[in-house]
């Protein structure tokens, strides 16, 4: 009786213990569901403001974007200015060669007192003068303190202070399909500060044209399809931060979209020295020289990959003095590689006559090393 009794007894605890632990699982489970539910939820409803936030922020930003491009714009054309030859210009846009006779064309300033960089060929040789006339429709007379017609880039002075400046920017920096702006005065004052778009189209072009009689060969170009025209010369071509990357020079009149402009780098150091002294005296080397680009224009029989070949050595300059002589050709000065003329003069134009250099050159096929002491043009 008492064994029967222990037995069922014994039957009954273990059928409760089994619902106790079937009530548990049943429990978890439906509180684990409870909470994927919960979770899941919450995640989409997280996602869901992600997404409602970043189409919010991308709609801001390109409105910003757009907005900034204005200003960028609207910002540059304080320091966009005409320049010509003539003091009254007229109306050139119903001149028979307006551009051409009136000398007219466009600048930027790039110092706060005064210093304004153009073409060569639009502000005239080195001491000439030019007239320059202002956003706010004032004109004013300039001199032309430097000329370079190998870059066609001078720069000319006017007597004024507290001018509105351009940001100058890298030109080494610039990549083809950067979208760029061109600003100008194309076909005269009548439609001053036309601003064209376009992207840069390549680096470091090299153009040969014949002009009065003679061939001139330009190196080192930024070639775009911003639309120029000949009132844009020496005017700016900017990228969407408003800086200056190069001087608009030209356009070929054969094609369409085809323009260049110089790389403002090479002008930048000059500019930094006339604006904190008013001075520049510019070193030389002594040299004229062709680049890879170049070669094959001169010479075709001859292979250079890299480096600046030496087509004439000028006497008793700091070129020959130092043994260089015509055939060498100059791989770096100060460890910079050299691979264009304008790799040189941008770097020199940071030194100052009787600075040392050191050149590494080879002659055949032997390196040299020598200083070189820079003298003034």
């Amino acid at each position: 009786m008492h064994k029967y009794t222990r037995v069922r007894g014994k039957k009954k605890s273990t059928s409760k213990k089994v619902f106790t632990i079937f009530i548990i699982i049943l429990s978890i489970v439906l509180i684990a569901s409870l909470i994927r539910l919960y979770i899941r939820t919450d995640v989409n409803k997280i996602n869901e403001d992600l997404k409602v936030e970043k189409t919010s922020q991308t709609v801001q930003a390109t409105e910003k974007s757009d907005r900034a491009i204005e200003d960028v714009i609207e910002e540059v054309n304080y320091s966009v200015v005409g320049i010509s030859k003539i003091q009254n210009i007229g109306s050139s846009i119903f001149a028979k060669d307006g551009i051409e006779k009136l000398g007219l064309g466009t600048g930027i300033i790039a110092s706060s007192n005064g210093y304004i960089i153009t073409n060569k060929h639009v502000s005239g040789d080195k001491y000439s003068s030019c007239y320059v006339t202002l956003e706010n429709g004032n004109t004013y007379d300039a001199t032309v303190v430097w000329a370079d017609a190998t870059l066609d880039l001078s720069i000319v002075k006017i007597n004024l202070g507290g001018l509105q400046a351009v940001k100058l920017g890298d030109s080494n920096s610039v990549k083809a399909g950067q979208t760029v702006y061109a600003v100008g005065n194309p076909i005269g004052y009548e439609f001053e500060r036309t601003v064209t778009s376009g992207i840069i189209s390549a680096k470091a072009r090299t153009l040969k044209f014949n002009e009065n009689g003679t061939d001139v060969l330009m190196t080192d170009l930024i070639q775009t399809d911003a639309t120029i025209n000949p009132g844009n010369s020496g005017g700016p071509l900017i990228n969407t931060n408003g800086e200056v990357i190069g001087i608009n020079t030209l356009k070929i009149d054969t094609a369409e979209g085809i323009g260049f402009a110089v790389p403002v780098n090479v002008v930048k150091p000059i500019i930094e020295k006339y604006s904190t002294t008013g001075n520049f005296d510019e070193p030389t080397i002594g040299i004229s020289g062709y680049d890879k680009d170049i070669i094959p224009y001169i010479d075709k029989t001859l292979k250079l990959d890299s480096g600046i070949y030496i087509e004439n050595v000028t006497a008793q300059s700091p070129a020959e003095n130092s043994g260089l002589k015509s055939g060498d050709i100059i791989l770096k000065i100060d460890d910079k590689a050299i691979n264009t003329m304008n790799d040189i003069k941008e770097y020199i134009y940071t030194k100052n006559p009787g600075d040392v250099i050191k050149v590494e050159y080879r002659r055949g096929n032997i390196p040299y090393v020598v200083n070189l002491t820079l003298g003034k043009r």
